[in-house]
């Protein structure tokens, strides 16, 4: 695998995993049309990572007045931070209790292209949303409806920030909380599928010192891109992920603040269609 495949990679991941197009979406549609998959856990861990570190950039002063109120036990960064907890549950439990059903939808192309058709209906109607008066913040049942969202943005196809944001405003949050609260719920999760993957690195020996050392897994990449990933390799699909990671954050919050969020759903119909017909003639 090249330098330049990983950076691909890595500006796929850090693009699409903040947008509301879906990632997991957009990496079966790579991989049926293209025959480009992830090379394996160790570049799967990498850029899990390094779209986490993109929030943790974003959001940082956010974090740290979390992080520093939770342990001078301040009760509205507790309240906060148990709502975030809260709002993780139900992926937490869809991931582990029918982990296997979801994987199975990965290799069901037409679910993938129903449910772009899904998210750009969701993201549709944040046109909607958006023209509300903000009534309130984050509350219990808000960051149950968020976390469910989340969990049924484990289907490929339907977009994280764009189901979990949508829900938000329409739960009457303000827009730039709707994202941070988002955003910063994502933290767990992403860490969670990461270290559940660490396993399967160390297991394979982790990356490979050269060209030769580390088969790709089942889902690793292609013909195009098939061979060990590199440290350099790694670094450098790690550092684009992360760099475009942040971007998209940033540009997904403008695009909140100016109320053009739902420009978005029609790409998303179009490539969901075109999926779809694909799908059925290929």
């Amino acid at each position: 695998m090249t330098w330049y495949e990983g950076a691909f990679l890595g500006f796929l991941q850090g693009a699409t995993e903040f947008l509301p197009v879906s990632s997991s979406g957009h990496l079966v549609m790579g991989q049926t049309l293209l025959g480009l998959e992830v090379p394996g856990a160790g570049l799967e861990v990498a850029l899990h990572f390094a779209t986490l570190v993109s929030v943790l950039v974003v959001y940082r002063a956010r974090i740290l007045v979390l992080l520093g109120g939770v342990a001078r036990r301040d009760g509205v960064q507790l309240r906060y931070a148990g709502l975030l907890l809260l709002a993780s549950i139900p992926a937490a439990v869809a991931g582990i209790g029918f982990g296997g059903f979801f994987e199975s939808l990965f290799e069901a192309p037409a679910v993938t292209g129903a449910s772009l058709l899904v998210t750009g209906c969701i993201v549709w109607t944040a046109g909607r949303a958006l023209a509300r008066e903000p009534s309130g913040r984050v509350r219990a049942g808000t960051a149950v409806a968020v976390g469910v969202a989340q969990a049924a943005a484990i289907v490929p196809g339907i977009s994280r920030s764009g189901a979990t944001v949508v829900t938000a405003l329409w739960r009457g949050v303000d827009p730039r909380e709707a994202a941070a609260f988002s955003f910063l719920m994502s933290v767990p999760v992403v860490a969670g599928a990461a270290l559940l993957k660490l396993p399967g690195v160390i297991a394979a020996g982790g990356v490979a010192s050269s060209g030769d050392g580390l088969a790709p897994a089942a889902r690793g990449v292609g013909a195009a891109v098939a061979g060990a990933v590199t440290l350099p390799v790694l670094a450098t699909a790690a550092v684009v992920a992360c760099v475009t990671g942040v971007l998209a954050i940033r540009m997904f919050r403008a695009m909140l603040e100016d109320r053009s969020l739902h420009r978005f759903a029609p790409y998303l119909w179009a490539v969901g269609t075109l999926f779809l017909w694909f799908a059925a003639v290929r």
